[in-house]
């Protein structure tokens, strides 16, 4: 008996494949933050996502905190595009696995090929699949193509739209009261007779046969008031709900324009939506706001913004650079190792950095704070220096600022003070009033140049006119600096745009730019202005609801007469 040969491309190929791992991962209904730890685990680690929708790949970008894909120039040289080519890749590699080359959607088996195809290359492969893999979805399918390639998977549920969308639109599938519930997919053909008692209805697919299907379930025996709601694009900010009847559905989903995807519940539990509404009625919902800070600096605000149901864009306006002069920060780092300054003063988070990467610079460490007080002009200041290992001595009992800090802090004692030289570590334009104040209090000031805060470039075309014509419901300024900044490079936001400010000195600049401030911080500090946004958010909904107009969003409504005048 002859044996057959084993070639070694052979052997390779059945490595791979013995290497090989598909996890197929449930993305949720649309919100990235019903991802699972799980799913979001994966992504991070693998080589390969298979995606089905478009916007899975902005999802993943934005998880990993990749940046967007640049497209070459017409006429790039062939050794340009082979050194991008050969460069280290930035994140996983991005497959479409829900469109084919002809932008139509694949069918199951076009998927599980697309799927077994690239888990043979003996990577870590994530198949991200809309809602849950096993619910509704292509996973079944997809899975066992990979069980008959002789190919290893795991399945990683996901929060199913199925659910999702009715929670995030306040209608509990089921309650004390109302046990039934049954899920139907209204591509196929369906005898609604078997839905005439009063269990709930879950419809997918729903949206183009509503009419026909209301009027199915009302000859089946089913009350034509019967309340109906329908949600689209659930858990996301543009989600929008109707509330009508079985009667009325048709004609209200005509009206409001209503579109795909959609989930439509039907039922006595869409009465509870008055009550447990959550998501749409949040203050800041589906408000477009414009959040013009430094890029590394934006986070925290947007995150807080998003948490009250707002969209922040992100425009930086201020590019922060190291000083032109690095002499002057040369010497007193060296003059705070050998002991020539009883206290440094922090009065930004920037600050704590141009300190910390100038230590890193030299090999330092924390060690080099011993016997050196330390002052921080606010909250978020003392988290970036207690993030280095140390503590701050003094934050400010009352306003977070110069002011305060100079407030609480204390004058220069021969006795006590063996060393009467504070080092300063500020922005090029840092006001003077700190200095003076310390002076006053028997200081001497070393007032060093830590960091330049320069204008950034304009943002797109598409940007600067969202600004102008009033695209934006609301703009938020953390400085004087951004008023000044967002101004000069896309022009001043549009009257109807709400002008959000951190603190009496940026209203002043806003109001000096012909702006009219709408919201002022009751102290400077980011998550303080955000709350005072939702605040005024929340009053002007209750405003309308009170007065039986339509809730809208300040983009959606030309300034009235009074604002008009406030502004002059």
């Amino acid at each position: 008996m002859t044996r057959a040969k084993t070639t070694p491309a052979a052997t390779r190929a059945a490595d791979r494949i013995a290497r090989s791992w598909v996890s197929f991962v449930g993305s949720g209904p649309g919100d990235p933050d019903l991802l699972t730890v799980r799913a979001v685990d994966l992504l991070r680690q693998a080589d390969v996502v298979i995606t089905e929708v478009p916007e899975h790949a902005a999802m993943v970008r934005q998880l990993l905190g990749l940046p967007e894909p640049v497209e070459a120039p017409e006429g790039a040289e062939a050794a340009d595009a082979a050194a991008t080519d050969d460069a280290e890749p930035l994140g996983p590699e991005l497959v479409d696995g829900g469109f084919g080359e002809d932008g139509q959607p694949l069918t199951h088996a076009a998927r599980a090929k697309v799927v077994v195809k690239q888990a043979k290359r003996g990577l870590r492969i994530v198949r991200l699949l809309a809602g849950d893999p096993f619910l509704y979805a292509s996973g079944p399918e997809e899975a066992q193509a990979c069980a008959k390639a002789g190919l290893g998977f795991e399945i990683v549920p996901g929060v199913s739209s199925v659910a999702a969308v009715p929670a995030y639109a306040g209608i509990p599938l089921t309650s004390k009261d109302h046990r039934e519930v049954s899920v139907v997919t209204c591509g196929d053909k369906v005898d609604w007779r078997e839905y005439a008692d009063k269990r709930t209805l879950v419809l997918l697919s729903a949206v183009g046969q509503i009419g026909e299907i209301a009027e199915a379930l009302v000859a089946a025996g089913r009350s034509p008031q019967t309340p109906v709601a329908m949600t689209r694009v659930g858990t996301t900010t543009e989600q929008q709900t109707l509330v009508s009847t079985l009667e009325s559905i048709a004609v209200d989903a005509r009206s409001a324009r209503m579109a795909p995807p959609a989930i439509t519940v039907i039922g006595d539990v869409v009465d509870l939506r008055e009550k447990l509404s959550w998501f749409e009625t949040k203050p800041l919902f589906g408000w477009r706001v414009l959040v013009p800070r430094t890029k590394d600096q934006a986070a925290s605000l947007s995150v807080g913004l998003r948490g009250y149901g707002g969209v922040p864009e992100e425009v930086p306006t201020i590019s922060v650079e190291p000083p032109r002069n690095p002499l002057q920060m040369d010497k007193a780092v060296r003059g705070l190792v050998e002991g020539r300054y009883e206290w440094i003063a922090f009065t930004s988070v920037n600050a704590v950095r141009a300190v910390r990467e100038k230590f890193e610079e030299y090999g330092l460490d924390a060690r080099a704070f011993s016997g050196l007080k330390i002052a921080a002009v606010g909250d978020k200041t003392a988290a970036a220096i207690a993030a280095w290992g140390l503590r701050a001595d003094l934050v400010p009992s009352g306003e977070q600022s110069a002011a305060g800090l100079l407030a609480d802090w204390p004058e220069y004692d021969e006795v006590l003070d063996p060393i009467n030289r504070v080092f300063l570590p500020r922005a090029d334009i840092a006001t003077e009033t700190l200095v003076a104040g310390l002076i006053d209090l028997g200081w001497e000031c070393d007032d060093v140049t830590a960091y330049r805060t320069v204008r950034a470039t304009p943002p797109p075309a598409p940007v600067r006119d969202a600004i102008k014509s009033g695209k934006f419901d609301a703009v938020v300024f953390t400085s004087s600096s951004t008023v000044r900044n967002l101004v000069g490079i896309a022009g001043k936001p549009h009257p109807s745009t709400v002008i959000a400010v951190i603190g009496p000195a940026t209203a002043k600049t806003a109001e000096e730019h012909g702006l009219r401030v709408d919201v002022l911080s009751p102290k400077p500090d980011v998550d303080a202005l955000v709350s005072a946004l939702a605040d005024f958010g929340a009053s002007r909904r209750q405003s309308m609801v009170e007065a039986g107009e339509p809730v809208t969003k300040p983009s959606e409504r030309k300034p009235s007469a009074r604002r008009k005048a406030r502004a002059k």
